[in-house]
């Protein structure tokens, strides 16, 4: 496993981070959840990353892991009320949101609190950046990010109020290349990418609705040739390019197969970065993507 620094941070993370939505809206069973976490710690993954509104995805990686704690970064988000009084992004909620998030996890703090994609308009006002502030202050997160894309992500990094960023970058969404990612190198803050190899979404059509969907319509008009395969090496590719791009420290990957996640790491070594594969996907980018195509959150 590959281990980078997180922008300014102490920390040192693996190269594939741990996604966890998956657990929670796909119910995944609780022994299967204990499995899965537990073999990802074992081969080498150093980051857990979930949220508040991932159903019970939190409770469940308690249980499976809190014996585990010392041996993992821990990273979670909030914003939404996700069965809390009030209202999405309220203060005083979000208060309380990460104390009911810190029980669910079985500890006293977690690495990492990042508001989950709220509006520019509500970065501005400042207020739920204090809530991040105080709980910081308190013990209960070390650091504090943002979780978003396009003009709300760029805010945020240049505010200078933030650790982390948590954006979406890969072949098909390469919009924050441009525009947030140079801003995050310069200022150190450590970037985690969602989304690093668009859901596959090259192999099958998905259907209409589906989280994959537009990076398949995408994917009609970019064309591009090392991705015409269904092979462990085009994957491998995809996420190599991902990994490459400035001040990206880590690529959350969700899976429900351990021996995917086992197979994802095996071939980031077996297929290394390629420089000039590189170029050409952002090269074919830049020559074919239509100047609408913003970052997909």
């Amino acid at each position: 496993m590959q281990y980078r620094q997180f922008g300014k941070t102490d920390m040192k993370v693996s190269a594939i981070g741990y996604g966890t939505s998956e657990i929670g809206f796909r119910e995944t069973p609780q022994d299967v959840v204990d499995d899965l976490l537990n073999d990802a710690l074992d081969a080498g993954l150093n980051i857990i990353d979930t949220a508040e509104c991932y159903r019970d995805s939190e409770e469940k990686i308690g249980k499976a892991v809190s014996h585990r704690r010392s041996e993992f970064y821990l990273f979670t988000k909030c914003g939404h009320t996700s069965g809390m009084e009030g209202e999405d992004w309220e203060p005083e909620m979000l208060r309380k949101q990460i104390d009911r998030s810190l029980q669910r996890l079985q500890t006293d703090y977690v690495d990492l609190i990042q508001l989950h994609t709220c509006s520019l308009e509500l970065l501005q006002k400042g207020e739920i950046i204090e809530v991040l502030e105080e709980a910081k202050a308190a013990g209960k997160a070390r650091y504090i990010g943002y979780s978003g894309d396009n003009d709300a992500a760029k805010f945020a990094v240049e505010s200078g109020r933030f650790d982390a960023l948590q954006c979406s970058v890969n072949v098909m969404d390469q919009a924050n290349i441009t525009n947030v990612l140079p801003y995050a190198a310069e200022r150190q803050v450590g970037v985690i990418v969602k989304r690093p190899v668009a859901n596959a979404a090259w192999l099958s059509e998905p259907e209409e609705g589906l989280y994959a969907r537009p990076y398949w319509e995408r994917y009609q008009v970019l064309q591009y040739a090392a991705l015409q395969t269904a092979s462990d090496e085009a994957v491998a590719r995809a996420l190599n390019f991902t990994l490459s791009q400035p001040a990206v420290c880590t690529a959350i990957v969700g899976s429900s197969s351990k021996s995917r996640f086992r197979q994802n790491v095996e071939n980031l070594t077996r297929y290394p970065a390629d420089e000039a594969l590189n170029m050409e996907f952002r090269r074919r980018w830049q020559e074919a993507a239509p100047s609408d195509w913003h970052s997909l959150t």
